[in-house]
């Protein structure tokens, strides 16, 4: 379970042990909530000896960007590493399943994360993702959504009152791509991976991964406020003007334009809150899957 942009693992740590419990799965799973904290001005996390220092820039960590204290080494290496060691049959030899999820700044790490990573098929171990409520989307492409009717930017900002996924979009060229140049530069989209885990991937290797490996996309009814360091920046509202809309928009792209099998889930009354999500039933099922 990925933390959020306050880098309150332990936060995170006790929504996903409730969770475990609720579904009564805490004899069976082991509950990791990795700490990607930052000795930068404006963070000034107190660190461990030796422990990593990643950059008070979220966007960085968020995408696979290198640590401050040690440039050879991402934040999608990390998790790899904890994959591997997951997976490794001497040290759990009865585990059967990894699931990676976050929430808001920990949802955009999960969703590149499985878009790009390079241990899911060399595990041995059946991993799943489960994206919640992120700010922002790495688009396969430069096209972006045209939500029109009851997906309109102001039906979006208002808020919608259905439990289900909207399906009035459209898509095409971004029609003010000259006013917001960087629009589709990673990790809003795939352009100019100039650096981090990225760096030498195809565009093609990553948008196979992302259409091939299995995801759930939970996206709460009521996220439709600019609240938990909602992004604002121009590039963000490119891809939709509410959390639950840029999510609606990418899910229903990859899925109908690239072959994706995506699941979405809409949870009912929950706003921009992890706890909310992840200990509502239907989202149980997902996180701990038998």
């Amino acid at each position: 379970m990925v933390h959020g942009t306050n880098r309150n693992a332990d936060h995170y740590f006790s929504t996903a042990t409730g969770a475990a419990f609720l579904a009564g799965a805490l004899e069976d799973t082991v509950v990791i909530s990795p700490a990607i904290r930052s000795a930068d001005a404006g963070c000034n996390d107190k660190l461990e000896p030796n422990e990593v220092s990643w950059s008070c820039r979220g966007d960085s960590w968020r995408s696979g960007g290198a640590a401050v204290s040690n440039p050879e080494l991402t934040s999608f290496d990390f998790v790899d590493e904890l994959l591997r060691r997951l997976a490794d049959k001497k040290v759990f030899p009865n585990l059967a399943a990894i699931v990676v999820a976050g929430h808001s700044a920990g949802g955009q790490f999960v969703s590149r994360y499985e878009m790009a990573n390079k241990v899911h098929e060399t595990l041995g171990v059946a991993v799943s993702y489960v994206v919640a409520n992120p700010s922002s989307y790495a688009w396969p492409d430069a096209t972006r959504a045209l939500p029109v009717d009851d997906a309109a930017p102001e039906a979006a900002v208002a808020g919608w009152k259905l439990e289900k996924p909207h399906t009035s979009f459209q898509y095409g060229a971004f029609a003010d791509a000259a006013k917001v140049p960087n629009y589709d530069i990673w990790p809003y989209g795939l352009e100019k991976r100039t650096g981090g885990y990225t760096a030498k991937m195809t565009d093609e290797q990553l948008k196979k991964q992302l259409v091939s490996r299995p995801t759930t996309y939970l996206l709460s009814q009521v996220d439709t406020l600019p609240l938990g360091g909602f992004d604002g920046s121009p590039a963000a509202m490119a891809q939709g003007a509410t959390r639950r809309a840029r999510g609606e928009a990418f899910v229903t792209y990859i899925d109908e334009k690239m072959g994706a099998k995506s699941k979405m889930l809409i949870v009912p009354e929950c706003g921009h809150n992890d706890r909310c999500v992840y200990t509502t039933d239907a989202v149980l099922a997902v996180i701990f899957p038998k």
